[in-house]
């Protein structure tokens, strides 16, 4: 396959040292980065020069593996999910954080955590199977609202639609499933069925009108919402869902996804695998909205040296990716589409 787009590494740093880098999330105006391992420590990122520097260690809260992080919308706050069953929500001020609650009641891992837009809500989901939804007062207090035990197995990754209050979750049951609320509490109303095997991660495109998810299965799906009084909608059986498997990429991958990250400024797709590769997929022009195609645009064999477990696209500067590995380094590329 000819690569006609490039995908060049900007820098490569060591963000946890003799541990693994689990997640990698950027603060809302892409100037920080924030890095989870299993050292249990939060490491905030930014860039002076040429070169990225560790800015705050964020080591109190856990007392084991962290596995994922999220700002919020504001970009004052950061939520961490870890392994020993907790979450907690970090406050920023000036470059210093201080964790001001520890979120319990999970029975085992916290997974991964999701801030809504609006701030007022955040998700956290487990190895107990559940799906947790709290609501964010003005004072800090986090009171939770809503537990969804939908899934019948490990939730592995919880992500809100960019516009509204919807949640998305995927799981080790094979399953993506949709949640809204509905008088008062939350319901599952979707169950996307496809993938043969763990779904690892799943993100939204800037519209929220599609879903990319990630597998076990070596595969990635891509999913759009067929809204009612579309004549082209199918609606899922058994759901009030409209949501339908529009495409499969399949035979790129060699090893599991395990992270999927779909671009807010370039509409660019990447993923993360256990193959240690980096890629990129974007769809082709004048492929047909109800039936896409994408073709693969940029691959890196040995991005890291082992298994690559995040990646994420910047939201404010395009083409500009993280990616980190089991390796415990980071790498910050720069993807450019040559048209």
């Amino acid at each position: 396959i000819i690569m006609k787009d490039s995908l060049a590494l900007i820098t490569r740093f060591s963000a946890h040292p003799d541990s693994r880098c689990w997640f990698l999330a950027w603060s809302p105006t892409g100037t920080l980065l924030a890095s989870c391992g299993g050292d249990r420590v939060i490491r905030i990122w930014g860039q002076e020069g040429d070169s990225w520097v560790c800015k705050s260690v964020l080591e109190e809260g856990h007392q084991r593996t962290v596995r994922k992080v999220a700002w919020s919308p504001c970009g004052n706050y950061l939520a961490s999910a870890s392994f020993d069953a907790t979450t907690c929500i970090w406050r920023k001020k000036q470059e210093e954080f201080e964790c001001i609650t520890t979120l319990e009641g999970h029975e085992n891992e916290v997974k991964s955590v999701s801030w809504a837009p609006s701030g007022s809500l955040l998700a956290t989901c487990s190895r107990d199977k559940s799906v947790w939804v709290w609501e964010v007062d003005e004072d800090d207090e986090y009171e939770c609202v809503s537990v969804l035990n939908s899934h019948t197995q490990d939730v592995k990754h919880v992500i809100w639609h960019p516009n509204g209050e919807l949640l998305a979750s995927a799981s080790y049951d094979n399953t993506i499933k949709l949640y809204k609320e509905d008088d008062d509490d939350w319901i599952c109303f979707g169950t996307l069925e496809g993938h043969e095997s763990t779904v690892w991660s799943i993100a939204f495109d800037k519209s929220g009108e599609r879903l990319a998810s990630c597998s076990d299965d070596k595969t990635v799906k891509i999913w759009q919402d067929y809204k009612p009084g579309n004549e082209q909608g199918v609606v899922c059986s058994g759901t009030d869902s409209s949501w339908k498997c529009v495409c499969t990429l399949s035979g790129f991958h060699t090893r599991t996804v395990y992270d999927i990250s779909w671009c807010a400024l370039t509409d660019a797709i990447a993923t993360a695998c256990g193959d240690d590769a980096v890629r990129v997929f974007e769809q082709d022009p004048g492929s047909d909205p109800h039936q896409p195609t994408f073709s693969l645009t940029a691959h890196v064999p040995k991005a890291h040296a082992q298994d690559v477990n995040c990646i994420t696209w910047n939201p404010k500067k395009a083409g500009v990716l993280a990616s980190c590995s089991d390796d415990g380094d980071v790498c910050i590329w720069n993807y450019q589409a040559q048209k």
